[in-house]
């Protein structure tokens, strides 16, 4: 399937079993993973990440992404795990 399948070109969010997804939320769980680890970032940054990536996860589940894509880090199994 192609992307515009699922987002044509103008829409910017889908309803996936109730829970609005946002475009780009896949992409944005991927950084905010990156910016809770990067140790170049202070604290709060840190924390903002976390917070940022744990609302992304109702989305993800809506998806069935967790389904397909397991996390292979310890800590983000851990992180995602809990809050499922």
């Amino acid at each position: 399937m192609r992307p515009e399948a699922i987002l044509p070109d103008g829409v910017d969010t889908i309803d996936a079993n109730g829970v609005t997804v946002r475009k780009g939320s896949v992409g944005a769980f991927l950084a905010s993973w990156r910016a809770m680890n990067d140790p170049a970032r202070d604290a709060a940054a840190r924390a903002e990440a976390e917070a940022d990536l744990l609302a992304l996860l109702p989305g993800l589940d809506a998806l069935g992404f967790f389904e397909v894509f397991a996390p292979r880090d310890p800590k983000l199994a851990a992180l995602v795990a809990g809050r499922r």
